[in-house]
């Protein structure tokens, strides 16, 4: 089975994750099947977006489900769609919900450092998965409308998570409390206590995700810098396999577990910075040797048939800090194995979709379409 046509069969039969409303792991595939039909230019992907985004944007720009007044940072990452569908259609509806989400934004409360809080309900807190759901659409969001202070801001709110989030080894944790009253919270420092894999993913497709699109100058030298560390630090922990594990840098845990959707994420973004070239020639070349293990192995082997059909396997269904209801989310390297895992989530599948798309991209920029030699076709 090619593995772009387990993509096509799993957007046929995929439901809405949360009923239809907005939500960010809808937002994951619609992210996905974009960098698809932009690398390949097959009319199937956008085909998938133009059944599925349409139903979730009314023709005032009001999104099913969504409430501003939430103030949920998760909501923002699947207007990046908005911005790509209002270029592909002119459809006046998409920039106008796209404006809602960035005065979600406007009025979204920060910490004092200046970083927008993960949500009303997570007062205090970043989250490495809070920089990937808003800024990346904060800055092409400015971009689109020529507002330069908007990308001024994200820059430096990356700049900040980044000091604040910092791990040895080059690493960084899940979460930074700035009120130090969650109890995951280091009282000294703010910081959770593990380094999660998936939070990373989300933190380095952030970093590579809004390098993309600005230019190579004084402003964005220091976060190619940065971003440049993070990538080689993640490569030092790439196991034989070639996916990384759930908690990443404790291969001695008893029950720790190498997780699909956290390797598909590094997979993409070593891809990409790739071809940005945030790297040097020798290291490029060891990071897209990195990316091509994981992908074969990604490919070859979570690729699985289940109840006859074949479902992407080994994702961590979700994981999260602290909580208001059932049990507490301590952010030990321990809680980050007691989640389920799951086969065919959107946090996974998407991903390996961007991936994918960046293969594409190389392949076509060396004149040829190649994936290792054990993967599923």
């Amino acid at each position: 089975m090619m593995y772009k046509d387990y993509f096509d069969h799993f957007c046929q039969r995929y439901d809405p994750y949360k009923d239809g409303a907005w939500c960010y792991e809808d937002g994951c595939i619609y992210r996905g099947l974009m960098l698809l039909y932009q690398s390949s230019g097959e009319p199937r992907w956008l085909d998938h977006l133009m059944r599925m985004v349409p139903r979730q944007v009314q023709d005032d720009g009001a999104l099913v489900g969504y409430d501003p007044r939430e103030f949920n940072i998760d909501n923002i990452l699947p207007g990046r769609v908005l911005l790509f569908l209002d270029r592909e259609t002119k459809d006046a509806r998409y920039m106008a919900a796209a404006r809602r989400l960035i005065g979600q934004l406007d009025d979204h409360p920060r910490l004092l450092a200046g970083n927008y809080w993960h949500k009303a309900r997570y007062p205090h807190q970043v989250w490495l998965d809070g920089l990937y759901m808003a800024l990346p659409f904060q800055v092409e969001y400015a971009l689109a409308a020529n507002e330069q202070p908007r990308i001024t801001d994200a820059l430096q709110q990356l700049a900040t998570a980044l000091v604040l989030t910092a791990a040895p080894g080059g690493l960084h944790v899940h979460g930074y409390d700035e009120s130090r009253q969650q109890a995951w919270a280091d009282k000294e420092t703010g910081k959770s206590p593990a380094v999660w894999a998936r939070a990373m993913g989300w933190m380095v497709m952030t970093l590579v995700d809004v390098l993309a699109v600005l230019p190579n100058d004084a402003a964005t030298k220091v976060l190619r810098k940065r971003t440049r560390s993070v990538l080689l630090a993640i490569l030092q922990h790439q196991q034989e396999s070639g996916l990384w594990l759930q908690v990443l840098d404790t291969p001695d845990l008893v029950g720790n577990y190498e997780e699909t959707s956290a390797s598909a994420m590094f997979a993409y973004a070593s891809l990409a910075a790739c071809r940005l070239q945030l790297l040097a020639p020798e290291e490029t070349r060891r990071l897209e040797n990195s990316a091509r293990r994981a992908l074969d192995a990604l490919l070859g082997t979570r690729l699985l048939e289940e109840d006859g059909l074949i479902r992407l396997t080994g994702i961590c269904q979700v994981a999260g800090l602290g909580a208001l209801s059932g049990p507490y989310r301590d952010g030990t390297p321990a809680y980050y194995l007691s989640e389920p895992v799951v086969a065919d989530d959107a946090k996974g599948v998407g991903p390996l979709m961007m991936a994918v798309a960046e293969l594409e991209l190389a392949a076509a920029a060396a004149g040829g379409h190649t994936i290792a030699s054990g993967s599923r076709r």
